[in-house]
């Protein structure tokens, strides 16, 4: 059963049951220890294996012509690439203990390419910028029809949280954002979360910083469809994929690295078992 059975059906990537246990002995992050342990970093080697597995890490290509920072081209879908998306694989198969098969290397997509039917969970880093055309709203509506999930991250303040609606709402209108309780089975699909934690980026961390242009409040939201599926995952006032970049730098505290990890290995162990 690989992440390609996904193309040809209209419900969402399931998984056996049997794949999301742990060894007795060996308790999920065990080898985290609330430090720096990324032992087998993303290597050369890896990056050639073709990338195919139970779970691939797509990080999705999309426009964004009002960004007001230098990327070439308005890209602020390549923030925090590529070392948060190698070391994202890396803890969900080196820490987190799932015997789930992990594809070693990531892809980068467009909405328009029809490959993104392959893959049952797309990250779409920045979206505060996100400017869809009407055809790719429309591929994201079809993505999400045929029992794909979406996992935004890393926005800030109400223009940003306005503009990622208005995103989303282009996909669906009736798509409903809400934040969904700690007791959701989002949080508990494999890990415990426990708090709503805020996830800043290296560089407020260091100043002992955790939130940036006015968005105070971190949420953890749940994109649902009118028969009251989650669709999609929202990590509103938080930077997940920093947190994934820089766990390897002792300067970036452990106290937001652990609580992003967690997160993100539950939102995918979540999305493809649902």
């Amino acid at each position: 059963m690989g992440t390609r059975g996904f193309k040809v059906g209209v419900v969402p990537f399931v998984l056996f049951g049997a794949l999301l246990f742990t060894s007795a002995s060996e308790p999920p992050f065990h080898r985290f220890n609330n430090t720096r342990d990324l032992a087998h970093p993303f290597s050369s080697a890896t990056a050639a294996a073709p990338s195919f597995g139970e779970y691939t890490f797509v990080r999705t290509i999309y426009d964004s012509p009002r960004a007001y920072r230098g990327y070439e081209g308005g890209g602020t879908w390549t923030t925090d690439y590529p070392e948060a998306d190698n070391n994202f694989i890396v803890g969900l198969r080196e820490w987190a203990g799932t015997n789930l098969k992990i594809a070693s290397r990531p892809e980068q997509l467009q909405i328009t390419d029809d490959r993104i039917f392959d893959y049952p969970i797309l990250y779409a880093v920045e979206p505060g910028f996100m400017d869809l055309s009407t055809q790719q709203a429309a591929r994201l509506h079809e993505y999400i029809a045929r029992g794909g999930f979406i996992f935004w991250d890393d926005f800030w303040g109400e223009r940003e949280w306005q503009n990622v609606q208005q995103q989303i709402h282009k996909i669906d209108p009736e798509l409903e954002i809400q934040d969904l309780p700690l007791s959701h089975p989002i949080f508990h699909s494999y890990l415990d979360v426990e708090a709503v934690v805020q996830v800043p980026n290296v560089y407020n961390a260091q100043r002992g910083v955790t939130s940036e242009k006015g968005g105070i409040v971190p949420h953890y939201m749940g994109v649902l469809n009118k028969q009251g599926r989650v669709v999609g995952f929202i990590s509103r006032n938080c930077d997940m994929g920093d947190a994934w970049e820089w766990i390897n730098d002792p300067s970036y505290p452990a106290k937001y690295g652990l609580p992003a990890y967690k997160v993100g290995i539950n939102v995918v162990i979540y999305a493809m078992s649902h």
